[in-house]
């Protein structure tokens, strides 16, 4: 039988913090597409390789805790970050709760 389902990605252009979970440095980015599972990122040269890392997305609407699962340079000098959508676990929560609406 035939798999009719297809996970796809879909183009959704936004501006992005990403922070790492360790250093819980923020990096601006943009957001190049989604799908269920992932975003795909759009980072500049000077953001460090965060291969491997936890990492909290946060753009317009949405909030992801994922994995750092691949990276890839582009002919303009940037990179393509991919994540892959984690569980949120209680104390990626409670930093969420207590940078929501803070001034850093």
């Amino acid at each position: 039988m035939e798999e009719r389902r297809k996970i796809t990605r879909v183009d959704y252009k936004v501006d992005s913090i990403l922070v790492d979970r360790d250093s819980l440095e923020k990096y601006y980015c943009k957001v190049k597409n989604i799908s269920p599972l992932g975003v795909a990122l759009s980072v500049s040269s000077n953001v460090p390789s965060l291969l491997n890392r936890d990492v909290i997305i946060v753009a317009e609407t949405l909030i992801m805790y994922a994995d750092v699962v691949r990276e890839e340079e582009e002919s303009d000098g940037e990179r393509i970050v991919a994540l892959k959508a984690r569980n949120f676990t209680p104390d990626v929560l409670q930093y969420l709760f207590e940078r929501i609406g803070s001034e850093d």
